[in-house]
């Protein structure tokens, strides 16, 4: 599938680029010590709603590492899916009356738009899952090869049980959790309570496909780690990928299978690294399809509000900090793009270098907007006040590249 158009992406010449150090959801702190083709795999949507403020900032954070990684020297090999058959989206067709196949290719358009609108730098490949059933269908043959797979009325599970020794929470836990994201710890048969589904024989009434399992459709685990595989796998590397990526509520269980089902499938590890996003929330609390409280990016650009004050909006905050979203925070960002704004349509302005050295600096202790952002800003004000050297326009191409803001 087509992604969305490719910013230009200027080099930023002349300035030393520390290697990244990330939070790693299960090592801390770690640095990004990668060879110089840099494989990324973030979870795309699942596309039965627009894209809200918590999925921008998700994409958010893996742009600003694709663009540190790539004004960097490494050749980024980005690859993300579209869930473009889930169970929310069959569940939405049935409620609505409508086209689950329109209400997905409907959505996902929408959201490309919103990540061009916000210059969030598309992946080398956006792969639907809809697309890519051979392809999930050869990846379960490698678990049922393997040993892994068994059958419970025509519906196909992984063995989880060899690889449990690393889970990020209790048992007990890890039961209630995986209940409440999709699974079905209590299902009669089932070798293990958290043996996730992989294929699931057909429902009446529901879309589905032919494969080496009967007809049906794929599980959720399965079908990132078969796309991840595919596209990004050299037959060698061990791990798969350098860094798997995705928003806090995806560290369990989605994350943590991914890793065991390729492991088991393939005997190697799946990312070297794993780093999440927080939530953002409104009023309170995580911003949720289920508590009807989510900010829709369309709906914002639609009412007029410049995509970039709501990245900045975003910036403003530590990508791994959960945050709130409100009116007054978008209004600051607001005042502070059009003081930005101002310094940068003067002729001369404040030297830079020093700017734009810290900016590289700050984004390379784990992506540090909010330092980078008060950064701008303070050298934004000394410009407007004292400007002397033509500088400007160095500034507004480093900013776009480094924050993806063009101002």
């Amino acid at each position: 599938m087509n992604s969305w158009p490719r910013n230009n992406l200027p080099l930023v010449a002349g300035y030393e680029f520390p290697t990244l150090k990330i939070i790693d959801s299960n090592l801390g702190l770690v640095t990004l010590n990668t060879p110089s083709d840099f494989r990324i795999y973030v979870c795309g949507i699942t596309p039965y709603d627009a894209t809200h403020l918590g999925h921008a900032a998700t994409y958010l954070a893996f742009d600003l590492i694709n663009r540190y990684q790539s004004l960097s020297g490494r050749s980024v090999n980005f690859v993300e899916n579209v869930t473009d058959i889930d169970d929310p989206l069959l569940e939405r067709a049935k409620r609505d009356n409508s086209n689950w196949q329109n209400i997905a290719d409907t959505q996902t358009q929408l959201f490309k738009a919103d990540m061009s609108a916000l210059r969030i730098l598309p992946p080398n490949d956006l792969v639907k899952v809809t697309e890519s059933i051979a392809i999930i269908n050869d990846f379960i043959k490698k678990l049922d090869s393997r040993g892994y797979l068994y059958e419970i009325s025509g519906d196909y599970y992984f063995s989880v049980g060899d690889f449990l020794s690393g889970l990020p929470v209790s048992t007990s836990d890890a039961v209630k959790i995986f209940a409440e994201r999709g699974g079905d710890p209590y299902r009669q048969g089932k070798k293990h309570q958290l043996d996730p589904l992989v294929w699931s024989a057909n429902a009446e009434g529901e879309p589905g496909w032919e494969s080496s399992f009967g007809f049906g459709r794929p599980g959720w685990h399965v079908e990132c780690t078969a796309i991840a595989c595919k596209y990004l796998d050299k037959d060698s590397n061990d791990p798969i990928v350098h860094v798997q990526g995705g928003g806090s509520d995806l560290i369990f269980p989605h994350h943590f299978m991914s890793a065991q089902i390729v492991k088991a499938a393939y005997g190697r590890d799946f990312s070297q690294y794993f780093v999440h996003a927080a939530m953002i929330g409104l009023d309170g609390e995580k911003m949720s399809k289920s508590k009807g409280n989510l900010v829709f990016v369309s709906k914002l650009i639609s009412a007029g509000i410049d995509p970039m004050a709501i990245r900045w909006a975003l910036l403003q905050g530590h990508y791994q900090k959960d945050r709130e979203w409100s009116e007054n925070l978008l209004s600051e960002s607001e005042i502070q793009i059009a003081t930005v704004r101002r310094a940068l349509a003067q002729s001369e302005v404040t030297e830079s270098k020093e700017l734009i050295a810290g900016i590289i600096a700050d984004l390379s202790k784990n992506l540090d907007t909010p330092s980078a952002l008060k950064r701008l800003l303070s050298w934004s004000e000394q410009s407007i006040n004292a400007g002397s050297i033509n500088q400007s326009g160095l500034v507004s191409r480093s900013i776009d590249s480094l924050l993806g803001l063009a101002l």
